[in-house]
């Protein structure tokens, strides 16, 4: 005769552990970030947020890559959008609320951008190479729209953006002047970030994309809409640029026609390759420390940097296919399996 317990307690996936894992991680993470101006004043904090910035933007690649398995060259584009909205909403004296007004205009602007791009070709059936072609070519057009438009632009000469402050209302208003102020605006920020897009990813939502990712034709003969899920994933990625677009404009206080090229738009693909396209937590770790490792290379040797990041990648894409954040998953999935084994011998 056999008995079953109904009641028994279940094993938490590997899958489940590792995710919670890495979640943990990202707690501790931020908590630490969150201490440094305690100990730490001066270059450090002002250059920090960029870094963040730097990682959201990352994540938003992340997001369309890892997720969904669309590889974008148009990133750069629509994180210039997102600060040049910034800028024109700045300079055009609104009032307290400015800094509000920008940030919803570039996560407007990037978002429309991204959604038509993504609508025109996803319906249209482009395939993945094609795709990343049309992206590229986007970065060339918004790099040239923003050095063609000079009287609003200010052209290669670039736009000063004023620094932003928060707006509560009758409580009165929050001067993010200081660099300790503004870094203790975004840090949060890239951190609710996160862990929204990491709910997405858990979502139905986030699931089907996978689908996708792994099998189009599949998920298609499902009588999923693909090309919707597509330009849906699509439309939140291009918001999202927007959006650090926006933050990184009043930070920097600067937005220039650079932030749109060619060579930004790699980068960002080199960050996320890096730091690992599977995981939102990978792609902002090689947006931070990928993007001040380009600065500390570039201040030594002004020439030979971009050959130095060349070989790391090139070391990291050979040794660790998955990037830094598979290595990871790779050592945590080991432990939890071993874990698992040794609870079900006890």
């Amino acid at each position: 005769m056999t008995f079953t317990l109904r009641n028994e307690p279940r094993q938490p996936s590997i899958f489940a552990q590792v995710v919670r894992g890495e979640l943990c991680v990202a707690v501790v993470v931020f908590a630490l970030l969150g201490l440094i101006p305690l100990f730490i004043s001066g270059y450090v904090i002002y250059v920090l947020p960029q870094y963040f910035l730097f990682g959201m933007l990352a994540m938003s690649l992340g997001l369309l890559w890892g997720s969904a398995g669309i590889v974008s060259f148009g990133q750069a584009a629509f994180f210039a959008i997102g600060g040049y909205a910034m800028g024109v909403i700045m300079q055009a004296g609104l009032g307290e609320g400015a800094g509000y007004v920008g940030i919803i205009s570039g996560i407007a602007a990037s978002g429309l951008v991204a959604l038509i791009a993504g609508y025109f070709l996803f319906s249209a059936g482009v395939k993945a190479d094609y795709f990343v072609l049309v992206t590229l070519a986007l970065s060339i057009i918004v790099e040239q729209m923003a050095v063609s438009q000079s009287e609003v632009t200010g052209g290669w000469n670039g736009m000063f953006v004023d620094r932003m402050s928060l707006w509560l209302g009758p409580i009165g208003t929050i001067s993010l002047y200081d660099d300790a102020a503004i870094y203790y605006f975004i840090l949060p920020t890239l951190a609710v970030v996160y862990f929204a897009l990491s709910a997405l990813k858990r979502s139905r939502f986030g699931k089907i994309l996978v689908g996708v990712r792994e099998n189009e034709d599949r998920m298609s003969a499902l009588g999923y809409n693909v090309a919707f899920y597509k330009t849906a994933v699509f439309t939140i990625s291009g918001a999202l640029a927007g959006f650090a677009g926006a933050l990184y404009a009043t930070h920097s206080n600067f937005v220039s026609p650079s932030l749109a090229g060619v060579l930004f738009s790699t980068e960002v693909v080199v960050w996320v390759a890096i730091g690992g396209r599977l995981s939102l937590f990978g792609a902002l770790a090689g947006g931070v420390l990928v993007a001040a490792l380009s600065n500390f290379l570039s201040s030594i040797s002004p020439q030979y940097w971009q050959l130095a990041l060349g070989f790391i990648f090139i070391l990291v894409i050979v040794f660790f296919k998955g990037g830094l954040a598979g290595a990871f998953t790779n050592i945590s999935e080991r432990t939890a399996y071993r874990s698992l084994q040794e609870s079900g011998n006890g």
